[in-house]
């Protein structure tokens, strides 16, 4: 399978490590911002075309599939295109950063029959998938979800610590993350949402710290506490507070509450979320089969954030 991908920044090299991992895949074009800085990463992926604008890779007939790394604002015009080319196309959340967005693109899935995937990768870590497992075999439920995303990006950088052309958002990035699965984990809808955010930042043009309180059908709660004005430690944990244990999953781990940690070696062919994700995308296309994380199936995520972001607007 030949592939595209856009975006050649932090993100992207996960990607391409991801898929250096995995068979019969060949990287076969790069789009990126800055022609020289992303020649030199195709040089070091030896990966044939490279190009600053993403209709030269949509135009090489040979491009089975793209994924897109690329910043969120171009997230839905990027996916609709790849579409409209005849490309599977899986694309890094969010999808869009609107509903409209989000539902444009799910149409034109339905019109194409391409594979169109997002990278909710929390359905992919191994952490999450050893609890999803017991869930679904009725080995536990969960009764609350205490969630905390923290960063320290008072300026506007990556993860590499490199300056980035476009603003991050806590809303329809950081809690789309958790806002899926939420709603993934639980085996419910999403009936009750409730968002509050600190001050908007003067120059970056966004919220600094947002707190998120959702309600599942199960009964189940959700508390999400979200800030990129904490300095360290840095990252995303996920308590889960379940009827029989406690469970903690930070990424591709997971410890109980007593801080043991949990073998989850076992769970999947791979101890690497982002690996795991790019095998779904793969395996969905050679098998014509919807993938876990499917643009319909994480559809209810991007309902649940325009709803927040309408009652952050009308709120003081």
């Amino acid at each position: 399978m030949k592939v595209a991908l856009a975006g050649a920044g932090a993100f992207g090299n996960k990607h391409l490590d991801s898929m250096a991992q995995i068979g019969n895949i060949e990287v076969v074009s790069l789009v990126g911002r800055e022609l020289s800085k992303t020649q030199e990463i195709a040089d070091k992926y030896k990966i044939p075309h490279v190009t600053t604008q993403l209709s030269d890779s949509l135009a090489i007939q040979e491009v089975d599939a793209v994924i897109l790394c690329t910043p969120t604002q171009m997230h839905a015009e990027q996916a609709i295109a790849c579409l409209k080319a005849g490309k599977h196309v899986q694309v890094e959340i969010p999808m869009a950063d609107s509903l409209a967005g989000a539902k444009e693109i799910a149409r034109l899935q339905k019109e194409t029959g391409k594979v169109a995937m997002v990278g909710h990768t929390r359905r992919f870590n191994p952490s999450h998938q050893y609890l999803h497992n017991k869930i679904v075999a009725g080995q536990t439920h969960i009764q609350q979800m205490d969630v905390q995303t923290y960063f320290y990006r008072r300026t506007n950088m990556n993860a590499l610590g490199q300056p980035r052309s476009w603003t991050d958002h806590l809303l329809w990035h950081h809690a789309a993350h958790t806002i899926d699965l939420f709603a993934y984990q639980t085996q419910g809808s999403i009936i009750s949402a409730n968002a509050m955010q600190g001050p908007i930042h003067p120059t970056l043009g966004i919220a600094m710290d947002m707190s998120i309180q959702l309600k599942s059908s199960t009964g189940a709660l959700c508390t999400l506490s979200l800030s990129f004005n904490n300095n360290g430690p840095f990252g995303t944990i996920f308590r889960y507070i379940c009827d029989e244990n406690t469970y903690i999953a930070s990424y591709d781990d997971l410890f109980d509450g007593k801080n043991n940690q949990i073998d989850v070696s076992k769970v999947d062919v791979s101890m690497n979320g982002i690996e795991l994700q790019d095998r779904e995308f793969f395996a969905a296309i050679r098998e014509g089969r919807e993938p876990n994380s499917s643009v319909a199936r994480v559809m209810p995520c991007y309902e649940v954030m325009h709803q927040l972001e309408q009652q952050l607007k009308n709120t003081p």
